[in-house]
């Protein structure tokens, strides 16, 4: 895949932005020395992407994350480290934004200097199998929120429709019709369907752009 400096990753609670966002992290790092991954998702006291942190840090991967991060402290504040994203032009970031509009706020802080530099990809992650996106239309409007709250347009739709691991590549297929109409009715293009590694294989020579994915393992407590 080609990144642009900054790929932003949002979509509704659920959608599976966190592995996509750790996985895009790895793959970056094979092609730059400099990646961070960063999570904006400040509402949500977890940042489950600091789960990763052991797999970041073995990588050489910069993880920006809260200082209240997988605490019981809900803060609702961004770290100075932050603000490398937009300040460190060397710096090839992907930036997990959290769920529906009240995650993009945050994002509307750096909106301006993103705009600006304008080497970014938005990307609106999807999937059809949670309760709150069964359709298009309702999938369009928590993109329109999302939008609103950023203050960045959109350019493009990852299709990461699952049911966990009940997922086959049965179930990425029958969401097909689904992510071509969101793409339809939005105007912006599917660049990525994004499955588990093993449900991947089944989808080569199926679907365009398939992007397979280690998922995270959960750390024990």
């Amino acid at each position: 895949m080609d990144y642009k400096r900054i790929t932003l990753l949002c979509g509704h609670y659920g959608s599976g932005k966190t592995n996509i966002a750790v996985n895009m992290a790895m793959d970056l790092r094979k092609q730059y020395e400099r990646v961070a991954v960063a999570d904006l998702d400040i509402v949500n006291p977890y940042f489950r992407t600091l789960d990763s942190r052991d797999d970041f840090e073995h990588a050489g991967i910069r993880l920006i994350v809260s200082a209240y991060a997988n605490s019981n402290v809900d803060i609702p504040a961004l770290p100075q480290d932050m603000y490398a994203l937009t300040d460190d032009p060397a710096l090839h970031a992907v930036v997990d934004v959290g769920g529906d509009d009240r995650g993009a706020y945050a994002l509307g802080r750096l909106s301006p200097a993103i705009r600006a530099e304008n080497n970014y990809d938005m990307f609106l992650v999807i999937n059809k199998y949670r309760p709150l996106t069964p359709d298009a239309e309702s999938t369009l409007e928590i993109m329109h929120e999302i939008e609103s709250a950023a203050s960045l347009p959109f350019t493009g739709i990852i299709n990461n429709s699952n049911l966990a691991v009940e997922t086959t590549p049965e179930t990425v297929l029958n969401s097909v019709s689904y992510a071509e109409e969101v793409s339809r009715l939005s105007g912006l293009p599917l660049v990525l369907t994004s499955a588990e590694a093993s449900v991947a294989e089944g989808l080569y020579g199926k679907i365009d752009n398939v992007f397979p994915m280690h998922l995270q393992k959960r750390p024990v407590e």
